[in-house]
């Protein structure tokens, strides 16, 4: 009844009820559209850049060494692989320069190898920044493939200087310059695996220790430290390694930067095929559960 009377006073009815248009409205974290969430994604490219860098500069200081260490594992890597494939198995029999054929293929497989596994658990070891603010989840993968990038280029350098320096020498032609569109091609398969990874292990934590121990197996299927001619007695299984993505970057880096010579036009194909498809893929499946993400289990 007060409250009657004091809007009497102001000249206002009673029972008026104050309208509010509501149809710019949206409910607080709501999933947008695909190609708006994509879109937005460009806004945070600050954020992104800064987190990258960041992050590496908190995880090397930490070690004596610091960013020595980006450089001094892929080479220990490819020493312990030489000892055990090159010197103890043999594996090399038979390839060209085979020091710097598995210095190509170690470096740039444990660039693919590391990327998947820590994109994989961008969401899932980030889970207090994902609850407390409102941003697209899937600058989290993005930072961390590029966090990755930028880890990786001065160990590529690195590659590039050994390939240069270890008897027999190559010479520097213009496919050298191939390098650089497939890396590109590198890293957006990378960060299209590692957002539809990202989805799953967010889910299914679990999923996170079987990625390495898969990478592992992924490792010894893209000849990495042995010919694909070995098997050339076995046709499915040849067949099968020249549709395995990473067997394509490393057979087009081979061509490229060892023998001089244009690698067959199938493994760009198949690289392209395989990014295309993954980019596609994994931006649609972890966009589908954007909403999820920070949930309690």
């Amino acid at each position: 009844m007060a409250e009657s009377a004091e809007a009497e006073q102001r000249g206002a009815p009673a029972s008026e009820v104050l309208r509010v248009d509501g149809t710019g409205l949206g409910r607080v974290g709501a999933r947008p559209g695909l190609g708006r969430y994509v879109a937005s994604l460009w806004d945070y490219r600050s954020f992104i850049l800064f987190d990258s860098r960041s992050r590496i500069a908190g995880a090397t200081s930490t070690n004596a060494l610091g960013r020595i260490w980006m450089i001094l594992n892929p080479i220990l890597d490819g020493g312990a692989y030489f000892l055990v494939f090159g010197l103890l198995l043999q594996t090399g029999r038979g390839i060209e320069n085979f020091i710097a054929y598995l210095i190509v293929g170690v470096f740039l497989f444990r660039y693919t190898s590391q990327a998947i596994t820590n994109g994989s658990r961008s969401i899932s070891s980030n889970l207090s920044i994902v609850r407390a603010f409102q941003f697209p989840r899937a600058t989290l993968p993005i930072a961390t493939n590029l966090r990755e990038l930028l880890l990786f280029l001065p160990t590529l350098a690195v590659m590039v200087v050994l390939i240069l320096a270890i008897p027999p020498l190559e010479d520097i032609t213009w496919r050298w310059l191939l390098l650089l569109p497939l890396l590109a091609l590198q890293t957006l398969f990378n960060l299209g695996l590692s957002l539809l990874l990202a989805r799953v292990v967010a889910r299914w934590a679990d999923v996170a220790n079987l990625i390495s121990f898969g990478t592992r197996i992924w490792l010894y299927l893209s000849a990495v430290f042995f010919s694909v001619e070995r098997f050339e007695h076995i046709p499915p299984l040849v067949t099968a390694m020249h549709l395995n993505p990473m067997y394509c970057v490393l057979d087009i880096a081979r061509q490229s930067l060892l023998y001089g010579t244009d690698a067959d036009p199938l493994r760009w194909i198949v690289l392209i095929a395989w990014t295309v498809a993954l980019l596609a893929l994994g931006t649609l499946v972890f966009w589908d559960a954007e909403e999820s993400y920070g949930e309690e289990r």
